[in-house]
C-alpha cells in the first residue's frame, strides 16, 4: 500500500511539473522578408503581447504587410494592416485592428537594447496608459552610447540604468530613451544582419522605404 501511495505521489508531482516546463519554453516565430529571414523569441512574462502576436501569426495577419517605417540607428517598424499592396505614395502608420493591448513593462529585465522586439503605440497625449497597438511592432537597431551620455540621461531625465543596461547600450547599442514607455515582448535570436540590411535602405520624408520591403510570411517554428 505504501509503495502504491509513493508511486501515486511521484506521478502527481511529475504531472505538476508539466505546465511549468511548458510555460518556460519560449515561442519562436520566423519572419520571412524580401531581404531575408529573422527569427524572434517571445517572452513568457509579457503574456498578453505574446498571445496576441501568436494569434496574429496564426491568422496570417502579417503576411504581405510592409516594413513601413525605417529609421537608421533607431528601429524598423511593421504591422500596419493597411500596408499590404499599398502604393509607394500612400501614407502609412495608422492601420490597426481597433483594439489595444495593456502595457506590460518588465523593466529593467527587458529594455531597448539592439535586437529587441517591441510594440508600437499611439502617442502619450492620446494614450496615457501606453497601451500597445494590436498589430504594429518594431525591432530595435539603435546606436552606441558612451557612459557619459548615459550618465547625462540619468541626470537630466531621471533614467536609472543597471550595470547590465549600461554595458548593453555601450557595447551593443539601443534606444534607452524608450525604456519604460513601450512594451518589450521579444528578441531577435537569428537574422540581425537582415534587420541591418533593412535599416539602411533608402527612405522618403515619412521614413518609408522608397522600395517596398514585404513580410512574405510569419510562422511559428520549433527551433
Amino acid at each position: 500500500m505504501r509503495r502504491i501511495l509513493t508511486m501515486l505521489f511521484v506521478s502527481v508531482f511529475m504531472l505538476s511539473l508539466c505546465p511549468l516546463h511548458a510555460q518556460e519554453t519560449e515561442t519562436l516565430v520566423l519572419i520571412d522578408t524580401d531581404m531575408g529571414k529573422i527569427k524572434v523569441k517571445l517572452f513568457n512574462d509579457t503574456p498578453l503581447h505574446r498571445d496576441n502576436f501568436i494569434k496574429n501569426v496564426k491568422e496570417h495577419r502579417y503576411d504581405g504587410l510592409l516594413f513601413h517605417r525605417v529609421i537608421k540607428q533607431f528601429m524598423i517598424q511593421g504591422g500596419d494592416i493597411n500596408s499590404k499592396d499599398a502604393p509607394l505614395d500612400a501614407h502609412l502608420g495608422d492601420g490597426d485592428l481597433g483594439y489595444t493591448i495593456p502595457a506590460e513593462f518588465v523593466y529593467p529585465k527587458y529594455f531597448h537594447k539592439r535586437g529587441m522586439l517591441c510594440a508600437a503605440r499611439t502617442p502619450d497625449e492620446e494614450n496615457p496608459e501606453k497601451a500597445s497597438s494590436a498589430t504594429q511592432f518594431y525591432i530595435v537597431t539603435g546606436k552606441f552610447f558612451t557612459e557619459m551620455e548615459l550618465d547625462k540621461m540619468t541626470k537630466e531625465k531621471g533614467i536609472e540604468f543597471t550595470p547590465e543596461q549600461k554595458e548593453a547600450y555601450m557595447l551593443e547599442g539601443g534606444t534607452p530613451h524608450l525604456d519604460g514607455s513601450y512594451t518589450v515582448f521579444g528578441e531577435v535570436i537569428q537574422g540581425m544582419k537582415v534587420v541591418d540590411k533593412i535599416q539602411f535602405v533608402e527612405t522618403n520624408a515619412d521614413d518609408r522605404p522608397t522600395k517596398n520591403i514585404k513580410i512574405k510570411s510569419m510562422k511559428l517554428v520549433e527551433k
